[in-house]
């Protein structure tokens, strides 16, 4: 894929306009929304959304505050946007939208999305109104760009849930699309995060997803959630990982508790790894 310079947008306004022109001229427009800090997913992320869903690709770079919680690392997240623009360049992107606060949330701004299932539970039982703030962000964005598609990576598979939720309950007129979690080559799901990683650290984060493969494995030859949750829980206890704040089997559509996999489900997992908070998730098909 050719090299492209993505096109910065501030403002609203000039979006909008260049979106119309693209729309006009017979384009199909995906947003890929990121917080920055963008590595190999986020560009598979833009590369995927250019190839497969769309011609015009527009990511959207804003570290947003209201979905940080009081103790968490909104201080501590890495921003470097001049490489952010470069590796969206890299990637295709048509364009970048990289707002300020006070376009995202201006003085006086005093509106907010809340909403039940399927934000509780799992990272929502441990982030409050984590859920709430990426989903007035995501809809502000979506509203600001006027996206044909938004794609979003399956990783965070609990927040492109919320994300398909909430669009689907205020009739907005995009699709949301998912794409499956890149990996390392040792199965450590790509993550802004690890970079947090001390090296011996590093060395253990892939057995994560190991726990969840073979969790995955086992459920879907016919095992049942509660001693495999249990089994994996322990081995990763083992392995350095603590607190495990959840690790879980859920409805992949409506993220609801499972207890034997008869449809579709998803196994879930957020652990911390000395400082550094992970999360991953692997699917489940049933007689697989």
């Amino acid at each position: 894929m050719p090299t492209t310079i993505p096109v910065v947008f501030e403002a609203v306004d000039p979006l909008r306009r260049q979106v119309r022109a693209w729309r006009s001229a017979g384009d199909t427009i995906v947003l890929v929304p990121t917080m920055g800090a963008l590595h190999e997913g986020h560009r598979a992320l833009v590369a995927y959304a250019k190839t497969n869903l769309g011609r015009r690709v527009v990511a959207s770079i804003f570290v947003n505050p209201t979905q940080f919680g009081p103790t968490e690392d909104f201080s501590r997240y890495p921003r470097d946007v001049a490489a952010d623009l470069a590796a969206l360049g890299e990637a295709g992107a048509d364009a970048a939208y990289v707002p300020g606060a006070e376009t995202m949330y201006p003085e006086g701004f005093a509106s907010r999305i809340e909403l039940d299932s399927p934000s509780e539970g799992l990272c929502g039982a441990f982030r409050p109104g984590h859920f709430s703030g990426v989903a007035t962000v995501v809809t502000k964005l979506i509203n600001q760009a006027q996206p044909d598609i938004a794609l979003f990576g399956e990783k965070d598979f609990q927040q492109l849930q919320v994300i398909r939720r909430v669009t689907r309950d205020l009739d907005m007129p995009v699709a949301i699309a998912g794409m499956p979690t890149l990996r390392e080559a040792d199965g450590l799901a790509l993550s802004s995060r690890n970079r947090y990683l001390s090296a011996a650290e590093r060395a253990v984060a892939p057995r994560l997803h190991a726990v969840l493969a073979s969790i995955a494995k086992d459920l879907a030859a016919g095992g049942e959630a509660g001693p495999l949750v249990a089994d994996g829980l322990a081995t990763l206890e083992a392995a350095g990982f603590g607190p495990v704040q959840y690790l879980e089997v859920r409805d992949a559509e409506t993220l609801s508790p499972v207890a034997r996999v008869e449809r579709p489900a998803r196994v879930l997992v957020a652990a911390y790894l000395g400082r550094t908070r992970l999360i991953d998730n692997v699917a489940v098909a049933p007689g697989a």
